[in-house]
């Protein structure tokens, strides 16, 4: 572990942060029909390497392996997963009718700073036998995972309890994050005004307004979760924990001039 100094938050303390959520020990996983959890794992991958596939592709390429299925359950088990196709088109996953969605901050806006602007996004997390849902918050700048958690769940208090960790390590200038119901609610979008933070919505049609927490996503998947396989929600959260520690202490970003995030993201806080 790259030994970085903080004035105020200790190495450890940063891994503590983004330790997820340790109410989710006693968490069972989702689940679904032996077979629904089947073809969740024949999505899950190739929607990682190709996020353009949208229901009408996925059903085409299952019934392609030999999978006698229709669009319909394709189209049911996608949302489940929190999954659509990333291109202009209207978004599957919106906010509830009485949620208010804000407008689009970013356009145009360079970000040259730390805590300038912080996102969040949610992924679908397959065990051997069900599924979760992981929450991050990414700062924009740095790439730093600030904090995370994780949910059987879509109800969305796993995303206010991320965010309320998040606040306390430090509190960006603007949030971004898709328009869903989770970010939407009053909750969430309350906690963000009390802290004076400005709320930024992808809008539709923008498929690459979060485009660097969603690609932590896609990184996660093929450099832990496919490689370990979890069996259960304990053993997961350890090793999300260990990973995240290990991708904001250690591993070295192109973007970030083959430098760490915690070395970006704490050196310019200084």
């Amino acid at each position: 572990m790259i030994e970085l100094h903080h004035p105020a938050i200790s190495v450890r303390r940063q891994g503590e942060l983004i330790g997820l959520n340790r109410s989710t020990l006693y968490y069972t996983p989702a689940t679904e029909s032996p077979l629904n959890l089947h073809l969740m794992r024949l999505i899950d991958e190739p929607y990682t390497r190709t996020p353009f596939y949208g229901w009408p592709r996925m059903t085409a390429q299952l019934q392609r392996q030999g999978y006698e299925i229709n669009h319909k359950r394709v189209q049911r088990l996608m949302p489940i997963m929190g999954l659509q196709a990333i291109d202009p088109q209207p978004r599957t996953s919106v906010s509830a009718h009485e949620h208010r969605i804000s407008p689009y901050l970013l356009r145009e806006v360079k970000v040259v700073r730390p805590n300038q602007v912080w996102s969040a996004d949610l992924a679908y997390v397959r065990l051997v036998s069900g599924f979760m849902y992981l929450v991050a918050i990414l700062d924009w700048f740095s790439r730093y995972v600030i904090a995370g958690a994780l949910s059987n769940t879509l109800d969305g208090h796993f995303c206010l309890q991320a965010l309320q960790r998040a606040l306390h390590v430090g509190q960006p200038e603007i949030f971004n994050t898709d328009p869903g119901a989770q970010f939407t609610a009053r909750a969430f979008t309350a906690t963000l005004e009390r802290a004076s933070v400005r709320i930024s919505m992808d809008g539709r049609g923008r498929c690459f307004d979060n485009i660097f927490v969603e690609r932590l996503g896609r990184t996660v998947k093929y450099e832990d979760i496919y490689i370990k396989d979890y069996a259960t929600v304990p053993v997961l959260e350890r090793g999300l924990a260990d990973y995240f520690t290990f991708y904001n202490q250690e591993r070295l970003h192109q973007s970030l001039d083959y430098r760490t995030p915690a070395e970006v993201h704490f050196r310019h806080e200084k």
